[in-house]
């Protein structure tokens, strides 16, 4: 009898110490996802300050020399300092941020990123003193490579971290055909991750997303509406096509420069965004894949300029 009392006690002390052990194993994980989850807000916000600091510099820019930095003509570029360009979207004065290329995109490619304005972009506000990093590398007139250790010579990191940085362009989209190219006329910032830029007639940037879904999503909703095809904050890449990487304005993948959504695109875990496979139905970013984890967004911006 007291053999029996004995154990059943110690089975009972055994299971409160389990309970309570269990209870701290909880807490614990429970502050480690609260504590990632701060950190993540964190650097959201970095992020969306990055953005700010650079939209105000590039409005202080042509507050005090006339043009947009990267597009100032010469003879004012040389005479204010900066490094000479030749015009045709090399310094043209025409307040869209191109890129140049011989063939394939046309002279003035708003995504080629080897050569022209999307470069000297950065190089203007570097020896303007308006951002943070020295980033002169950038060439008006020869079209230029990047591996992965050189991205960060010619566009600034983003605060994001996760290997994204921050790169300017302008819309540049082709017909169904891909043969004749047009300009929106809209400039852009980009946010995804760069490992390079393509040394080629066209120059494109070699990026994909970098960016959760959630992070995404986040940005998103802090500064814009919260979807992820309108507005001024949109989910896409440059030099790309798909549900999640598209040139924005491109007809032939259903998202024409109307700005209407008309794909089906069915939730996935690698989805940035969906519309449950629904083309009527306005898209979503797809934090309801694994808690919106997944590395599957990149971002553009329409700043004011």
């Amino acid at each position: 009898m007291k053999r029996n009392q004995l154990l059943s006690g110690n089975s009972a002390f055994t299971l409160i110490e389990l309970s309570i052990v269990m209870v701290i194993i909880g807490l614990l994980v429970g502050g480690v996802l609260v504590g990632r989850d701060l950190i993540d807000a964190a650097l959201v916000l970095k992020q969306i300050s990055q953005i700010d600091k650079y939209e105000m510099a590039v409005q202080a820019f042509q507050g005090k020399y006339g043009y947009l930095p990267g597009d100032i003509p010469d003879p004012s570029a040389t005479q204010y300092g900066f490094i000479a360009r030749n015009g045709s979207a090399r310094g043209d004065g025409n307040n869209v941020i191109q890129g140049s290329c011989a063939s394939y995109c046309g002279n003035g490619g708003g995504i080629n990123f080897s050569v022209g304005e999307v470069l000297v972009f950065w190089v203007d506000l570097s020896t303007a003193g308006l951002i943070d990093g020295s980033f002169t590398t950038g060439n008006n007139t020869v079209s230029q490579g990047a591996t992965t250790s050189q991205v960060s010579l010619f566009f600034p990191k983003a605060k994001i971290g996760n290997g994204n940085y921050v790169y300017v362009y302008s819309g540049w989209y082709p017909d169904s055909a891909y043969v004749n190219w047009s300009s929106d006329s809209v400039n852009y910032f980009g946010l995804s991750q760069v490992t390079g830029i393509q040394y080629s007639t066209y120059g494109a940037l070699a990026n994909g997303a970098g960016l959760t879904v959630m992070q995404a999503n986040n940005i998103d909703k802090k500064i814009d509406d919260g979807l992820p095809t309108t507005g001024s904050v949109r989910a896409a890449l440059p030099n790309a096509t798909g549900p999640n990487y598209f040139y924005w304005a491109s007809t032939s993948i259903g998202f024409p420069a109307s700005g209407v959504f008309s794909s089906a695109v069915s939730a996935s875990s690698s989805t940035c965004f969906d519309n449950g496979g629904n083309a009527s139905v306005a898209p979503t970013y797809s934090i309801l894949q694994n808690n919106g984890t997944g590395v599957n967004c990149a971002l553009q911006f329409i700043p004011p300029f």
